[in-house]
Protein backbone atom coordinates (compact mmCIF):
# COMPACT_ATOMS: atom_id res chain seq x y z
CA UNK A 1 0.00 0.00 0.00
CA UNK A 2 1.32 2.99 -0.69
CA UNK A 3 2.76 5.78 2.29
CA UNK A 4 -0.02 8.28 3.43
CA UNK A 5 1.36 11.77 2.11
CA UNK A 6 4.93 11.16 3.28
CA UNK A 7 7.32 13.92 3.36
CA UNK A 8 10.56 12.54 2.56
CA UNK A 9 14.19 13.60 3.67
CA UNK A 10 15.76 14.86 6.68
CA UNK A 11 14.42 17.75 8.91
CA UNK A 12 16.88 20.59 9.14
CA UNK A 13 18.49 20.72 12.99
CA UNK A 14 19.31 23.58 14.70
CA UNK A 15 22.66 23.84 16.51
CA UNK A 16 22.78 23.52 20.47
CA UNK A 17 20.26 23.54 23.21
CA UNK A 18 19.99 27.12 23.87
CA UNK A 19 19.09 27.35 20.01
CA UNK A 20 16.19 24.62 20.27
CA UNK A 21 14.37 26.13 23.20
CA UNK A 22 14.40 29.41 21.31
CA UNK A 23 12.85 28.54 18.14
CA UNK A 24 10.61 26.13 20.13
CA UNK A 25 8.88 28.92 21.90
CA UNK A 26 8.58 30.84 19.17
CA UNK A 27 6.95 28.29 16.64
CA UNK A 28 5.09 26.56 19.63
CA UNK A 29 1.36 26.50 19.09
CA UNK A 30 -1.29 27.17 21.56
CA UNK A 31 -4.33 26.37 19.51
CA UNK A 32 -5.88 23.29 19.91
CA UNK A 33 -5.07 21.31 16.58
CA UNK A 34 -8.55 20.93 15.82
CA UNK A 35 -9.36 24.71 16.07
CA UNK A 36 -6.64 26.31 13.47
CA UNK A 37 -8.24 27.65 10.42
CA UNK A 38 -9.64 26.16 7.70
CA UNK A 39 -7.60 24.85 5.21
CA UNK A 40 -4.42 25.23 7.14
CA UNK A 41 -1.92 22.30 6.78
CA UNK A 42 1.32 21.02 8.48
CA UNK A 43 3.59 19.05 6.24
CA UNK A 44 6.46 18.25 8.50
CA UNK A 45 6.73 14.71 9.17
CA UNK A 46 5.35 13.72 12.13
CA UNK A 47 8.54 12.45 13.35
CA UNK A 48 10.08 16.06 13.10
CA UNK A 49 7.30 17.19 15.70
CA UNK A 50 7.19 17.36 19.58
CA UNK A 51 3.73 17.58 21.54
CA UNK A 52 2.07 16.88 24.68
CA UNK A 53 0.17 14.13 26.28
CA UNK A 54 -1.93 13.06 29.39
CA UNK A 55 -1.01 9.87 31.39
CA UNK A 56 -3.85 7.57 32.33
CA UNK A 57 -6.60 9.73 30.66
CA UNK A 58 -8.85 7.67 31.45
CA UNK A 59 -9.08 8.46 35.00
CA UNK A 60 -12.28 10.36 36.62
CA UNK A 61 -10.61 12.70 38.60
CA UNK A 62 -8.35 14.61 35.57
CA UNK A 63 -11.46 14.26 32.88
CA UNK A 64 -15.46 13.38 33.73
CA UNK A 65 -15.37 11.59 30.33
CA UNK A 66 -12.97 10.37 27.93
CA UNK A 67 -14.54 12.84 25.19
CA UNK A 68 -13.11 15.49 27.68
CA UNK A 69 -9.97 14.30 27.46
CA UNK A 70 -10.23 13.93 23.49
CA UNK A 71 -11.36 17.61 23.64
CA UNK A 72 -8.49 18.96 25.81
CA UNK A 73 -5.89 18.73 22.36
CA UNK A 74 -3.58 16.45 23.86
CA UNK A 75 -1.50 14.44 21.13
CA UNK A 76 -1.40 11.51 23.44
CA UNK A 77 -3.61 9.51 25.36
CA UNK A 78 -3.15 6.55 27.88
CA UNK A 79 -5.42 3.55 28.43
CA UNK A 80 -4.33 1.12 30.72
CA UNK A 81 -6.15 -2.38 29.71
CA UNK A 82 -6.30 -5.64 31.92
CA UNK A 83 -6.95 -9.50 30.33
CA UNK A 84 -7.00 -11.43 32.72
CA UNK A 85 -8.92 -14.64 33.55
CA UNK A 86 -10.37 -13.52 36.43
CA UNK A 87 -13.22 -10.93 34.58
CA UNK A 88 -14.49 -11.04 30.92
CA UNK A 89 -13.14 -9.09 27.86
CA UNK A 90 -10.87 -5.93 27.94
CA UNK A 91 -11.40 -4.45 30.93
CA UNK A 92 -10.34 -0.33 31.43
CA UNK A 93 -8.87 0.34 35.52
CA UNK A 94 -5.84 1.49 36.72
CA UNK A 95 -5.96 -1.09 40.35
CA UNK A 96 -8.34 -3.11 39.90
CA UNK A 97 -8.17 -5.88 37.44
CA UNK A 98 -11.59 -7.68 37.51
CA UNK A 99 -13.83 -4.67 36.63
CA UNK A 100 -13.84 -1.56 34.69
CA UNK A 101 -13.27 1.82 36.31
CA UNK A 102 -13.16 4.74 33.84
CA UNK A 103 -14.54 7.55 32.19
CA UNK A 104 -15.50 6.35 28.60
CA UNK A 105 -19.00 6.00 27.99
CA UNK A 106 -19.54 3.54 24.96
CA UNK A 107 -21.07 6.38 22.89
CA UNK A 108 -22.80 5.40 19.90
CA UNK A 109 -23.02 9.03 18.59
CA UNK A 110 -21.78 12.31 19.44
CA UNK A 111 -24.84 13.14 21.70
CA UNK A 112 -23.73 10.24 23.43
CA UNK A 113 -20.52 11.22 24.13
CA UNK A 114 -21.44 12.64 27.60
CA UNK A 115 -25.18 10.91 28.61
CA UNK A 116 -24.22 7.57 28.96
CA UNK A 117 -23.06 4.98 31.92
CA UNK A 118 -19.53 5.42 32.51
CA UNK A 119 -17.16 2.52 33.34
CA UNK A 120 -17.02 0.87 29.90
CA UNK A 121 -14.67 -1.88 28.64
CA UNK A 122 -12.27 -1.15 26.13
CA UNK A 123 -14.99 -1.81 23.63
CA UNK A 124 -16.85 1.17 25.34
CA UNK A 125 -13.55 3.40 25.09
CA UNK A 126 -12.72 2.93 21.44
CA UNK A 127 -16.90 3.31 20.61
CA UNK A 128 -15.95 6.74 22.50
CA UNK A 129 -13.22 7.32 20.00
CA UNK A 130 -15.22 6.75 16.71
CA UNK A 131 -17.91 9.01 18.07
CA UNK A 132 -15.29 11.63 18.72
CA UNK A 133 -13.76 11.13 15.35
CA UNK A 134 -17.23 11.54 13.85
CA UNK A 135 -17.75 14.44 15.06
CA UNK A 136 -14.26 15.94 14.37
CA UNK A 137 -13.54 15.33 10.27
CA UNK A 138 -9.97 16.01 10.27
CA UNK A 139 -9.05 16.47 13.43
CA UNK A 140 -5.40 16.11 14.88
CA UNK A 141 -3.33 12.44 15.37
CA UNK A 142 -3.76 11.25 18.30
CA UNK A 143 -1.29 8.74 19.68
CA UNK A 144 -3.42 6.24 22.68
CA UNK A 145 -0.89 4.77 24.63
CA UNK A 146 -2.05 1.50 25.58
CA UNK A 147 -0.60 -0.60 28.97
CA UNK A 148 -1.60 -3.89 29.11
CA UNK A 149 -1.23 -4.52 32.71
CA UNK A 150 -1.19 -8.22 32.87
CA UNK A 151 -0.56 -8.61 29.09
CA UNK A 152 -2.21 -10.54 26.48
CA UNK A 153 -4.20 -13.72 27.33
CA UNK A 154 -4.36 -15.42 24.05
CA UNK A 155 -6.24 -18.40 25.64
CA UNK A 156 -8.54 -16.03 26.60
CA UNK A 157 -9.70 -14.21 23.54
CA UNK A 158 -7.12 -11.41 23.71
CA UNK A 159 -4.39 -11.81 22.46
CA UNK A 160 -2.60 -9.79 19.47
CA UNK A 161 -5.23 -10.62 17.03
CA UNK A 162 -7.80 -10.26 18.76
CA UNK A 163 -6.63 -7.02 19.56
CA UNK A 164 -6.38 -5.94 15.71
CA UNK A 165 -10.12 -7.29 15.08
CA UNK A 166 -11.26 -4.92 18.46
CA UNK A 167 -9.53 -1.48 17.06
CA UNK A 168 -10.30 -2.72 13.24
CA UNK A 169 -13.73 -3.37 13.72
CA UNK A 170 -14.55 -0.19 15.62
CA UNK A 171 -12.17 2.15 14.42
CA UNK A 172 -11.61 1.00 10.50
CA UNK A 173 -10.15 3.70 8.42
CA UNK A 174 -9.53 5.90 11.58
CA UNK A 175 -6.30 3.70 12.17
CA UNK A 176 -2.70 4.70 11.19
CA UNK A 177 -1.72 0.97 10.70
CA UNK A 178 1.77 -0.77 10.65
CA UNK A 179 1.08 -0.95 6.71
CA UNK A 180 0.50 2.58 6.49
CA UNK A 181 4.09 3.26 7.50
CA UNK A 182 5.89 -0.04 5.93
CA UNK A 183 4.67 1.09 2.08
CA UNK A 184 7.00 -1.27 -0.24
CA UNK A 185 9.71 -1.86 2.85
CA UNK A 186 10.26 -4.95 4.64
CA UNK A 187 10.25 -3.60 7.96
CA UNK A 188 8.82 -0.23 9.74
CA UNK A 189 12.89 0.45 10.69
CA UNK A 190 13.50 0.19 7.57
CA UNK A 191 10.83 2.29 5.99
CA UNK A 192 10.92 5.29 8.76
CA UNK A 193 14.80 5.80 8.13
CA UNK A 194 14.56 5.79 4.85
CA UNK A 195 11.78 8.01 3.79
CA UNK A 196 10.16 9.22 7.65
CA UNK A 197 6.73 9.09 8.68
CA UNK A 198 3.71 10.43 7.07
CA UNK A 199 3.15 14.74 7.49
CA UNK A 200 0.98 15.77 9.99
CA UNK A 201 -1.58 17.19 7.76
CA UNK A 202 -1.62 13.30 5.75
CA UNK A 203 -2.47 12.03 9.83
CA UNK A 204 -5.50 14.41 10.05
CA UNK A 205 -8.23 12.08 11.47
CA UNK A 206 -6.16 8.97 12.61
CA UNK A 207 -5.49 7.58 16.03
CA UNK A 208 -2.15 5.46 16.76
CA UNK A 209 -2.01 3.02 19.24
CA UNK A 210 0.93 2.10 20.80
CA UNK A 211 1.46 -1.09 23.18
CA UNK A 212 3.52 -1.11 26.32
CA UNK A 213 4.01 -3.99 28.38
CA UNK A 214 1.88 -2.93 31.85
CA UNK A 215 3.16 -3.04 35.24
CA UNK A 216 1.61 -6.30 36.92
CA UNK A 217 3.22 -8.23 33.45
CA UNK A 218 6.67 -6.70 34.39
CA UNK A 219 6.75 -8.03 37.58
CA UNK A 220 5.02 -11.15 37.09
CA UNK A 221 8.04 -14.24 37.39
CA UNK A 222 5.55 -16.37 35.52
CA UNK A 223 5.42 -14.33 32.62
CA UNK A 224 7.69 -14.75 29.76
CA UNK A 225 6.35 -13.28 27.20
CA UNK A 226 5.83 -9.23 27.41
CA UNK A 227 3.44 -7.30 25.36
CA UNK A 228 6.42 -5.86 23.56
CA UNK A 229 7.82 -8.97 21.98
CA UNK A 230 4.49 -10.43 21.80
CA UNK A 231 3.36 -8.15 19.08
CA UNK A 232 6.36 -7.64 17.45
CA UNK A 233 6.69 -11.36 16.73
CA UNK A 234 3.19 -10.73 16.24
CA UNK A 235 4.02 -8.38 13.08
CA UNK A 236 6.97 -10.09 12.14
CA UNK A 237 4.61 -13.33 11.59
CA UNK A 238 1.85 -11.27 10.00
CA UNK A 239 4.32 -9.86 7.30
CA UNK A 240 5.96 -12.50 6.62
CA UNK A 241 2.58 -14.04 5.36
CA UNK A 242 1.93 -10.97 3.20
CA UNK A 243 -0.53 -10.19 5.75
CA UNK A 244 0.76 -7.07 7.55
CA UNK A 245 -2.52 -4.51 6.36
CA UNK A 246 -4.29 -6.71 9.43
CA UNK A 247 -2.25 -5.06 12.47
CA UNK A 248 -3.62 -2.24 14.09
CA UNK A 249 -1.14 -1.43 16.60
CA UNK A 250 2.67 -0.45 16.69
CA UNK A 251 4.78 -2.32 19.84
CA UNK A 252 7.04 0.41 22.24
CA UNK A 253 10.42 -0.86 23.71
CA UNK A 254 10.07 0.43 27.28
CA UNK A 255 12.64 2.11 29.31
CA UNK A 256 14.99 4.70 28.73
CA UNK A 257 18.53 3.25 27.67
CA UNK A 258 21.81 4.36 26.34
CA UNK A 259 22.53 2.06 22.72
CA UNK A 260 19.98 0.97 20.50
CA UNK A 261 17.37 -0.75 23.49
CA UNK A 262 16.71 -3.38 20.91
CA UNK A 263 19.44 -5.11 21.62
CA UNK A 264 17.30 -6.38 24.28
CA UNK A 265 15.16 -8.95 22.26
CA UNK A 266 17.40 -12.58 21.54
CA UNK A 267 15.28 -12.51 18.52
CA UNK A 268 17.08 -10.02 15.95
CA UNK A 269 14.49 -10.55 13.43
CA UNK A 270 11.75 -8.89 15.84
CA UNK A 271 13.95 -5.90 16.60
CA UNK A 272 12.76 -3.88 13.34
CA UNK A 273 9.37 -3.41 14.53
CA UNK A 274 10.16 -1.14 16.96
CA UNK A 275 9.97 2.40 15.93
CA UNK A 276 8.63 3.77 19.09
CA UNK A 277 10.67 3.60 22.23
CA UNK A 278 9.03 4.81 25.47
CA UNK A 279 11.04 6.44 28.83
CA UNK A 280 11.75 8.55 31.49
CA UNK A 281 12.20 12.04 30.49
CA UNK A 282 15.13 12.29 33.77
CA UNK A 283 16.47 9.63 32.61
CA UNK A 284 16.89 10.03 28.64
CA UNK A 285 18.11 14.05 29.09
CA UNK A 286 20.41 13.25 32.43
CA UNK A 287 21.25 9.83 31.92
CA UNK A 288 23.95 9.85 28.76
CA UNK A 289 21.97 8.72 26.15
CA UNK A 290 22.22 10.33 22.56
CA UNK A 291 18.61 11.03 22.36
CA UNK A 292 19.71 12.64 18.97
CA UNK A 293 20.08 8.85 17.69
CA UNK A 294 16.23 8.15 17.69
CA UNK A 295 15.58 11.71 16.42
CA UNK A 296 18.37 11.24 13.19
CA UNK A 297 16.08 7.84 12.70
CA UNK A 298 13.01 9.32 12.93
CA UNK A 299 12.25 6.79 15.51
CA UNK A 300 9.23 8.12 17.94
CA UNK A 301 10.34 9.08 21.68
CA UNK A 302 7.94 9.38 24.16
CA UNK A 303 9.37 10.75 27.18
CA UNK A 304 7.00 10.47 30.77
CA UNK A 305 6.87 12.01 33.88
CA UNK A 306 8.26 15.44 32.14
CA UNK A 307 7.81 16.77 35.94
CA UNK A 308 10.67 14.98 37.31
CA UNK A 309 13.16 16.36 34.94
CA UNK A 310 15.23 18.76 37.53
CA UNK A 311 14.87 21.20 38.45
CA UNK A 312 11.82 19.19 39.28
CA UNK A 313 8.08 21.12 38.99
CA UNK A 314 4.19 20.20 39.82
CA UNK A 315 3.25 17.15 38.18
CA UNK A 316 0.15 18.25 37.94
CA UNK A 317 -0.59 22.36 38.53
CA UNK A 318 2.61 23.72 37.52
CA UNK A 319 2.29 26.85 36.28
CA UNK A 320 1.45 27.86 32.65
CA UNK A 321 4.78 28.82 31.86
CA UNK A 322 6.95 25.68 33.06
CA UNK A 323 5.09 23.67 31.88
CA UNK A 324 5.89 25.23 28.50
CA UNK A 325 9.28 25.27 29.01
CA UNK A 326 10.04 22.55 30.26
CA UNK A 327 8.07 21.09 27.04
CA UNK A 328 10.73 23.14 24.55
CA UNK A 329 13.77 21.83 26.73
CA UNK A 330 12.29 18.15 25.87
CA UNK A 331 11.61 18.96 22.17
CA UNK A 332 15.13 20.45 22.46
CA UNK A 333 16.33 17.36 23.23
CA UNK A 334 14.43 15.04 20.83
CA UNK A 335 11.32 14.01 22.62
CA UNK A 336 8.27 13.20 19.86
CA UNK A 337 5.65 13.02 23.02
CA UNK A 338 6.19 14.75 26.72
CA UNK A 339 3.40 13.43 29.12
CA UNK A 340 2.68 14.13 32.66
CA UNK A 341 -0.71 14.89 34.17
CA UNK A 342 -1.16 18.37 32.96
CA UNK A 343 -4.65 18.03 32.44
CA UNK A 344 -5.53 21.44 33.88
CA UNK A 345 -3.74 23.24 31.37
CA UNK A 346 -4.98 22.87 27.76
CA UNK A 347 -3.00 25.55 26.10
CA UNK A 348 0.01 23.63 27.15
CA UNK A 349 -1.72 20.05 25.71
CA UNK A 350 -2.01 21.47 22.40
CA UNK A 351 1.09 22.83 21.82
CA UNK A 352 3.15 21.51 19.07
CA UNK A 353 7.03 22.09 18.57
CA UNK A 354 9.60 21.61 16.26
CA UNK A 355 11.66 18.64 17.39
CA UNK A 356 15.41 18.40 18.17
Amino acid sequence: MAHLGRTAGETPRRSGTGAGLAAAAALCLTAPADARPAGASDDRPYSATTSVGVHNAYEKDKYPYFADALDSGAALLELDVWTNAFGSGWRVSHSNPFGNDNNCAGAGSAAELRTKARNQSLAGCLADLKAWHDAHPGHRPVVIKTELKDGFNGKGGRGPADLDALLSGTLGDALLRPADVTGGHATLDEAVRADGWPSRSALAGKFVFELIPGTVEQSNPFDHLWTDREYATHLRDLAAAGKLRQAAAFPAVIKATAGDPRTRYADAAIRPWFVFFDGDAATYVGGGIDTAWYDDRHYLLIMTDAQGVPPAIDGTHPTEEQAKQRVAQLAAGHASFVTADWYPLPSVLSSVLPRG
